[in-house]
């Protein structure tokens, strides 16, 4: 049985600041009808929301907005989010259903720093990553997913400032390669790392989006080549663009 709100006003009045944010300034007519509420009701809730400051009307159109009050509280809110405490059950939920090790990193500078990392269920060699590792961007799975969200301009900084070096026979060292696969991590959302970093170690990764659109943050799925099988990689980028998706959502992102 569905569970009903056991304050029907509260209810209420969160569905009219839910209504303002979605579609901005409204008329009081409009909130009625949207909301199938009499005109009456709707007013006295909107003037005790703009009594509290969370609500405005222009005096010009006589139609209601929100006030930045609800910006400033969620600003808050938002500073206080720690994602290690978030994102672990996500990290631990991939490695059961991949029997893999996840990572979480994220950005500092041209670098990427591991903060979280979830051992593989299954046997498997042993990864060098660890907690508090410092790695270039340009030769990682995570690195590169959050490279393809920035501008060529960005990329290119990011390109000339690395020092380039072929750590396996898999490394991209060449500019226009590397404009090429972020293109391609555009159009699928998710990232690889083919051996590039670490021979017989390929990984599948995304970005996390936060409330301002940036991006901090990437998460990956590492494993042996043997069992990270292109096949593979292909029913587990399902689930990674889910945890994406989910991920950001929580951090405060919008999805359209």
């Amino acid at each position: 049985m569905e569970a009903k709100n056991p304050i029907q006003s509260a209810e209420r009045i969160f569905n009219i600041l839910e209504l303002l944010a979605d579609k901005g300034e409204m008329g009081l007519l409009e909130l009625s009808e949207e909301l199938s509420l009499n005109k009456s009701t709707v007013h006295r809730m909107l003037s005790s929301l703009i009594y509290m400051g969370y609500a405005k009307q222009n005096e010009s159109t006589q139609k209601y907005a929100l006030s930045f009050k609800i910006v400033n509280m969620a600003g808050k809110l938002l500073e206080r989010t720690n994602i290690l405490p978030i994102a672990r059950p996500y990290l631990e939920a991939l490695s059961a259903l991949s029997g893999e090790t996840v990572h979480l990193v994220q950005r500092e500078g041209n670098h990427i720093l591991y903060i979280d990392k979830v051992e593989a269920t299954t046997g498997s060699i042993r990864m060098v990553s660890h907690v508090g590792m410092i790695h270039p961007m340009y030769c990682s799975g995570v690195g590169k997913a959050i490279m393809a969200t920035m501008s060529e301009e960005a990329v290119a900084q990011i390109w000339h400032e690395s020092v380039i070096e072929k750590k396996t026979e898999h490394t991209i060292t060449d500019f226009d390669a590397m404009k090429n696969v972020l293109e391609s991590i555009r159009k699928q959302g998710y990232a690889l790392d083919n051996e590039e970093n670490e021979l017989g170690v390929r990984c599948i990764a995304a970005c996390i989006y936060d409330y301002h659109r940036d991006v901090k943050y990437a998460f990956s799925i590492s494993g042996p080549v043997s069992r990270m099988t292109e096949e593979h990689i292909q029913t587990l980028s399902k689930d990674v663009l889910k945890v994406q998706k989910e991920l950001s959502a929580e951090l405060g992102y919008r999805w359209n």
